[in-house]
């Protein structure tokens, strides 16, 4: 197997699988990603899947403008990823419902509503009978729900799947269970040591998630990253019991196909147990079905857990590194790696091709919280 690549990516979630397609499809490099584990099989595989660019994000600033521009790939890319691997990530596009159980958060939601349609994004209020008429088996005693058609939601392993796969047709290299435990600074560029010996990269990508905080520090960087556990359930139903999204305060639901409902999401800072508890269970089915009554029905398929890759100050890092101006950086979305995984993948592109601006993401920096010291 070679050793010497234009561009190494560690990390095969769906941050790092993302970029190496966008590099394949829209440049010469020959790409190699490196995954400690098999492909997609952290927080990637643990996600629901749902695109709430407008249901997670509730205030204007660049993480808002980054999920609107995210979103609106989807389509598209779709369509495309699907041609290239064979994969179908299963967008669907019928939009997500915020469900208020009392009075104060319908109110809350109703002036989100309003920032939304201010901002230029569809948003609608809905009475409970108005919700009840869109989903059926949504309960009767809640206060009402905003309903956002934009958001939609895909299979989030298919997805990951669909990007590594792309990249692979397109001559991208990808090596499960080695794992990134050092770097070399060499002449023929910085070497990535791993169990399967040191690979070479003109350029290289961080994206590991919740590991790459410890990466960046043995690139001398200060760059924090903790885990947010989360943990998730899913039943299985002879028919399905909602067609739309529903996130309310206590849990999100998210209908897929062939009758699967998965129930999330516990968060849990600080811990990389990956254990699921009973509490935890009960907490969201407890919470769903004060939502959809109709899930206790369902028949149990499993539960899992996942870490949740966060930030200080709950920007992702994108960018170079401020010492090493062929290492660059993509980790921390959080919540949003799903969604905000196109968007990503064609910024660090564009970033390692030269065609964009190292200003044009400020606000990602990697190295904000040096800086921040700094000025302390």
């Amino acid at each position: 197997m070679r050793k010497h690549y234009d561009v190494i990516i560690v990390g095969g979630g769906v941050i790092g699988s993302s970029i190496a397609y966008f590099l394949r499809r829209h440049t010469p490099y020959n790409v190699l990603v490196l995954e400690r584990n098999k492909i997609g099989s952290e927080a990637s595989s643990a996600a629901a899947g749902m695109l709430g660019a407008q249901a997670e994000i509730h205030e204007a600033g660049p993480l808002y403008e980054m999920a609107r521009q995210s979103r609106q790939l989807f389509p598209e890319l779709s369509y495309e990823l699907k041609e290239i691997s064979g994969v179908d990530m299963e967008w669907v596009d019928k939009g997500l419902f915020k469900t208020a159980k009392d009075s104060c958060e319908a109110e809350r939601l109703q002036d989100l509503a309003a920032f939304h349609r201010a901002n230029g994004q569809p948003a609608e209020w809905m009475d409970v009978d108005e919700l009840c008429k869109k989903e059926p088996n949504a309960s009767a005693e809640l206060a009402g729900a905003l309903f956002l058609p934009k958001d939609g939601q895909v299979n989030a392993p298919k997805l990951t799947q669909a990007y590594a796969q792309a990249a692979v047709k397109l001559g991208a290299d990808f090596m499960e269970y080695t794992e990134a435990v050092g770097f070399e600074f060499a002449q023929l560029g910085t070497g990535v040591q791993t169990s399967a010996g040191t690979f070479y990269g003109e350029k290289l990508v961080l994206a590991s998630g919740v590991w790459t905080g410890r990466l960046a520090a043995q690139t001398g960087l200060h760059m924090p990253v903790f885990p947010v556990k989360g943990e998730c359930l899913s039943l299985n139903f002879m028919e399905p019991v909602i067609t739309s999204s529903i996130i309310s305060k206590d849990c999100y639901l998210v209908p897929k196909q062939g009758g699967r409902l998965v129930i999330g999401a516990t968060m849990r800072t600080g811990t990389y147990d990956r254990k699921v508890t009973a509490e935890a269970v009960g907490q969201l089915l407890e919470g769903a079905i004060k939502v959809v009554p109709g899930i206790r029905n369902g028949e149990w398929e499993k539960a899992w857990s996942g870490f949740r890759p966060q930030t200080p100050d709950g920007l992702p890092y994108m960018g170079k590194h401020p010492n090493h101006s062929n290492i660059y950086f993509a980790a921390g979305h959080f919540r949003n790696g799903i969604l905000l995984s196109p968007i990503t993948g064609q910024w660090i592109t564009e970033l390692v091709c030269g065609r964009k601006e190292e200003q044009s993401l400020n606000e990602f920096a990697p190295e904000r919280f040096v800086l921040e010291q700094m000025k302390g």
